[in-house]
């Protein structure tokens, strides 16, 4: 609780007015800084962006980030572009890593940030990948001070869904990420502001236009919420933007998924009734609706298959199920990695990778020799990582 209260505290001082200290004049504009040390801890650091015009005289929305092996350079590259764009200040901890929250360095970085510079009211965002996105979503749940959540790579820090939240959620994670099916579930699930979306790729940060996609969605949180000043012409052209992107999808049903969503992400900025007449056309068609059916029994059932196996992991400790769990785990570890390494693609070649990574995930680090070294042997290339 004690580390509760620091986060709370961190977070109001950053929201507080302030008069920008002599230091930050001397910060360039327009690049990419490694390393900014803390002024109350010198052991702590943060990578930061401050835009080309930026200025001390008015107050800017910030995009704090976290990285789960101490890189913050590489979530500030990844958003420079949107932040360059729309006016954000980004800063990223080089000192968080996967593990406690305790361990993040979000106070002093916190902190520091707010004795620097001006924050706009309504507009102070959290980022980050993998573990980093666990504790952006933990300060949001725990402050909830917290305007809106890009999570990149995983969930909540309890890897359990929820119906609702007091803040918008942008999340993204690969087609082979292990987290896939966890952040498809939280689309799913949520009720209150989101938007999942999943591109080609494993357990990573995401491509640029997607950070940029994040940014411009939060952007168009804001004007809905009337933290940001409503802007008619770059209303309609995101809106243009995404309806290109909805309609670019590959099959009818990804098509229909993806104007659903644009049509929810626009209803407080503008007229979608049009839009909105044009879906519900669509989500009757029979083979879309089957489409999506089967979209959402795929992703119960990884999500079965990563709780089963958890619940045979767990019954090693009995001594009279070990050998039969073992037997069955190494039953179905060997069937998924048939699936897996297959030469032909799928989407049951794609699930059967994500499973086996997120079961096998870490196996170096599993105290019982008999389960880590059958984990090891069916690890996939690439699956040492947590999150």
């Amino acid at each position: 609780m004690q580390t509760v209260r620091l986060f709370a505290a961190a977070v109001g001082l950053l929201l507080m007015p302030v008069v920008p200290t002599a230091q930050t004049p001397n910060l360039p504009r327009g690049e990419v800084i490694a390393s900014v040390t803390t002024a109350t801890d010198s052991t702590q650091s943060y990578a930061l962006y401050l835009p080309s015009n930026y200025t001390p005289d008015r107050a800017w929305p910030i995009l704090i980030g976290f990285s789960p092996g101490a890189n913050g350079r590489s979530i500030v590259e990844l958003y420079r572009a949107a932040a360059e764009q729309y006016g954000y200040i980004v800063a990223a901890s080089n000192n968080s890593r996967n593990g406690p929250l305790a361990g993040s360095g979000i106070t002093p970085m916190t902190a520091d940030l707010g004795s620097r510079f001006p924050i706009a009211a309504g507009r102070f965002y959290m980022t980050g990948m993998s573990g980093g996105s666990r504790v952006a979503l933990q300060v949001a749940l725990v402050t909830k001070k917290i305007d809106g959540v890009i999570a990149m790579s995983a969930g909540f820090p309890d890897s359990q869904t929820r119906s609702s939240v007091p803040f918008p959620i942008f999340g993204t994670a690969g087609t082979e990420d292990f987290n896939y099916v966890e952040m498809k579930l939280i689309g799913r699930e949520l009720k209150t502001p989101h938007r999942i979306v999943i591109f080609e790729g494993g357990h990573q940060l995401p491509p640029a236009p997607l950070a940029m996609q994040a940014i411009e969605w939060l952007e168009v949180q804001a004007m809905a919420k009337g933290t940001r000043a409503r802007d008619s012409a770059l209303i309609d052209r995101l809106f243009e933007k995404g309806l290109a992107a909805a309609e670019a999808q590959p099959t009818p049903a990804s098509q229909a998924a993806a104007l659903d969503a644009l049509a929810t992400d626009f209803a407080g900025v503008r007229d979608v009734k049009t839009l909105r007449t044009r879906v519900d056309a669509l989500l009757k068609d029979k083979d879309i609706k089957r489409a999506l059916s089967q979209e959402r029994s795929s992703d119960l059932a990884e999500a079965r298959m990563m709780n089963d196996l958890i619940e045979l992991h767990a019954g090693l400790s009995e001594d009279a199920e070990r050998a039969q769990n073992l037997f069955r785990i190494r039953d179905v570890l060997s069937r998924m990695f048939k699936a897996a390494t297959s030469t032909v693609e799928s989407p049951e070649r794609q699930q059967a990778r994500r499973v086996l990574r997120a079961v096998t995930a870490g196996s170096g680090e599993q105290a019982d020799p008999e389960y880590r070294k059958l984990l090891e042997q069916f690890r996939l290339p690439g699956g040492r990582g947590r999150g």
